[in-house]
């Protein structure tokens, strides 16, 4: 399975960097792991969601399952989020995507093409955060899979 994982804008913050780095480090030994930066839109609120979806839209497949990482989202524990790894793997799926939206969220072309909403919490973060706890979480699963001390 190829996890893509795709974040509008660049990482501005070192602390950021350094911190996705870890992870990015530590999910080489589990998984095809990439992280692509799509250009922040500009203009309106409507323009830019129509800019970032047709960026978005251009890099997953049709038959590629797409996880939006958004606020609305159904809310897992960690073992869910395993579980939810697990299950693709089992199911051989090939790409799986997860998405952060831009400052204005999803155009509703990117909600009606989702395969499923994921929301890390009920809080809202900064979307260069999101990304550290993203990564981490995603690591978490993998380490839950395999029966590592990682997650207690």
């Amino acid at each position: 399975m190829n996890i893509t994982f795709i974040c509008t804008g660049k990482t501005s913050e070192k602390y950021v960097s350094e911190g996705m780095g870890i992870y990015l480090d530590r999910l080489k030994h589990y998984c095809k792991f990439s992280l692509i930066e799509i250009e922040a839109g500009k203009g309106n609120e409507a323009e830019i969601r129509k800019k970032e979806a047709a960026s978005l839209l251009k890099r997953v497949g049709e038959k590629d399952f797409l996880v939006l990482l958004d606020e609305k989202g159904k809310e897992l524990t960690s073992p869910g989020f395993a579980e939810l790894m697990k299950h693709h793997q089992n199911i051989s799926t090939k790409n799986i995507f997860f998405v952060i939206g831009g400052a204005y969220g999803f155009s509703e072309e990117i909600y009606k093409r989702a395969n499923l909403k994921v929301a890390l919490s009920k809080m809202t973060f900064p979307h260069q955060l999101v990304r550290i706890l993203f990564l981490e979480q995603l690591y978490r699963a993998f380490t839950i899979l395999k029966g590592e001390k990682y997650h207690h």
